[in-house]
C-alpha cells in the first residue's frame, strides 16, 4: 500500500529543526572552567541565532572554538548559521564535522537529517534519523520519530512510516503532523474509524496551536466524513475548502467527486 504523492507533498513536508540547546553543569570552583566558558559561548550563539543575528552568533561560535577547536556543540550551531545563510554544502560539511567529533551528538544528526531532507536526499535523511531515534536520551525524540515518518513516506516505507508516527504520538500526543499522517495512512488502508480518531486529534491539536488546515487535510476530512456517512461534517469541511482553497487541486477533486455521486 502506497501513500499518495499528493498527500506527501501537502503534509507540511519540511522536517522540524529542533533547537540546538546545550546543557552545562556547575561545580564548586569560583573560577569558570574552560569547558563552562565554551558552553556559555555556545549558549550565547544559540540565543543570537534564534534572534536572527548571525554576525553575533558567529562571534560567539568563534570564541567557543578558540577555547576548544573540537567542540561538537559549537560546530552544530555554526552549521545552523551557515544553513541560514544559504551556504548549504558548507553547512552539511560542518554538521558532519560535529558528528566526526561526537558521533552521539543527536541534535547535530537530527539537524543534518533535516538538511538532507530539504535537499531531497530522503534515503540519507532516513538513515540518519534511524540513528537519532535509537538514542533514548535525546530530548526531542518525539520530533525525531515524526521526521523519520516523513522520510519513510518519501522513500516508500509506508509500514515504517506508520510505526514512526505511532511512536511519535506515544511520546507527544500534540504532534499534529503525525496525527494527520496517521489519519491518511489509516484511510488508505480502509481503516476509517481509526483514521477518524487520528483526524479528530489532528483537528483538536492544530486548532489549539492556531494552525490553519491545508487543502490536503480538508480534502481528507471530507472523504472521511463521507465514508462514515456524516454528511454534516463533509459539508463543513467542503465549505472551508471552498473558502480557503478554491483554486487548489483538492477543491477540483472535490468538485469532480460531486459529479460522480
Amino acid at each position: 500500500m502506497q501513500v499518495s504523492s499528493k498527500f506527501i507533498a501537502g503534509i507540511l513536508s519540511l522536517l522540524v529543526l529542533t533547537s540546538c540547546v546545550t546543557t552545562t553543569t556547575g561545580g564548586f570552583n569560583t573560577e569558570p572552567s574552560r569547558e563552562r566558558a565554551v558552553s556559555d559561548f555556545v549558549q550565547l550563539a544559540v540565543g543570537y541565532f534564534e534572534a536572527g543575528d548571525m554576525a553575533a552568533a558567529r562571534r560567539n561560535i568563534n570564541n567557543a572554538l578558540a577555547l576548544d577547536s573540537r567542540s561538537a556543540d559549537a560546530y552544530n550551531v555554526l552549521a545552523l548559521v551557515l544553513q541560514r545563510e544559504d551556504d548549504t554544502e558548507l553547512a552539511r560539511e560542518t554538521f558532519e564535522r560535529a558528528l566526526s567529533l561526537d558521533g552521539s551528538h543527536a541534535r547535530a544528526r537530527n539537524n543534518l537529517a533535516a538538511l538532507l531532507f530539504q535537499l531531497g536526499e530522503y534515503e540519507q535523511s532516513y538513515r540518519q534519523l534511524e540513528l537519532v531515534t535509537n538514542d533514548t536520551t535525546y530530548e526531542n525524540r518525539a520530533l525525531a520519530f515524526e521526521n523519520l515518518g516523513l522520510s519513510a513516506l518519501r522513500t516508500a516505507r509506508t509500514e515504517r512510516a506508520e510505526y514512526a508516527f505511532e511512536r511519535a504520538l506515544q511520546l507527544d500526543v500534540n504532534l499534529y503532523r503525525s496525527s494527520l499522517a496517521m489519519a491518511q495512512i489509516k484511510f488508505d488502508k480502509g481503516e476509517f474509524v481509526e483514521a477518524k480518531t487520528h483526524y479528530t486529534q489532528f483537528v483538536t491539536t492544530s486548532t489549539f496551536y492556531n494552525v490553519v488546515q491545508t487543502a490536503t487535510s480538508l480534502w481528507l476530512g471530507i472523504q472521511l466524513e463521507r465514508r462514515l456517512d456524516n454528511d454534516g461534517g463533509a459539508v463543513l469541511y467542503a465549505a472551508l475548502l471552498q473558502n480557503l482553497y478554491a483554486h487548489s487541486p483538492q477543491y477540483q477533486e472535490f468538485l469532480n467527486s460531486q459529479h460522480d455521486q
